[in-house]
This record gives structure tokens, C-alpha cells and sequence, in this order.
């Protein structure tokens, strides 16, 4: 018995295939701020990220904890591994860079948890 008036729906779930891109790789990092320095932490980033992504295949996301306002993940989507591997290189080198995350590691109120994903089509 259909509770809907006698037609039935179907729901298509659609996998989002514009964001498989094979070889895609996603860094989570995990991390809290220091108390009271959530706005400087935003601050920050808004400036930060313009620089973050400038290469190129590098897309920077910010999710903010709804029960703890100073817990993030920021997400960096790499458009495929050689992206991923060229920012690699700049974060062990580009002085610019180091400055960037020195600055970002001084508003955390512990280390962060770094981990990385290869997005996998289900």
C-alpha cells in the first residue's frame, strides 16, 4: 500500500561524478584553537587561503564544530596526487609558506590531526 496518494516515487541517489575526479586527494586537519582566538583563527584563513590555493587544484574548506566553537577541520581538496605532491614541496620549502604555518600553528591550543583521503567512487 502506497501512503501517497497511490503513485509511487523512486529516488535516484546520484554519486557526485563533477567531484570524482580520479585521483583526487583530501587532507583533513583536525584541529582546536586557543580559547578566545576563534576570530583571529577565521581572520587568519580568510587571508591564508587565497595563498593556499594559488598554485592551482587546490580548493580550501573550513568546517566549524556546532557543539564546540573552536574545534575545525579545514579541508584541502587537491585536484589529483601531482597537486597534492607539488604542495607537499611547498610546504617543505616556500619560506612563504613556513611563515603561513608557523603563524597557523601558534593560534592551535594543541597539535593538529593531519589525515589524507583518495577519493574512491562507491
Amino acid at each position: 500500500m502506497l501512503g501517497n496518494g497511490g503513485s509511487a516515487r523512486t529516488t535516484e541517489h546520484r554519486y557526485d561524478h563533477g567531484m570524482a575526479t580520479p585521483g583526487r586527494i583530501d587532507l583533513h586537519l583536525r584541529c582546536r584553537v586557543v580559547p578566545g582566538q576563534s576570530e583571529a583563527f577565521l581572520a587568519f584563513l580568510r587571508e591564508a587561503i587565497p595563498f593556499y590555493e594559488s598554485p592551482g587544484g587546490i580548493t580550501v574548506r573550513l568546517l566549524q564544530d556546532m557543539s564546540d566553537d573552536h574545534r575545525f577541520i579545514e579541508l584541502v581538496l587537491y585536484e589529483d596526487h601531482a597537486a597534492y605532491e607539488r604542495d607537499q614541496q611547498r610546504v617543505a620549502g616556500d619560506p612563504t609558506m613556513k611563515a603561513y604555518l608557523a603563524r597557523w600553528r601558534g593560534l592551535l591550543a594543541e597539535p593538529p590531526v593531519v589525515e589524507v583521503y583518495r577519493l574512491t567512487a562507491p
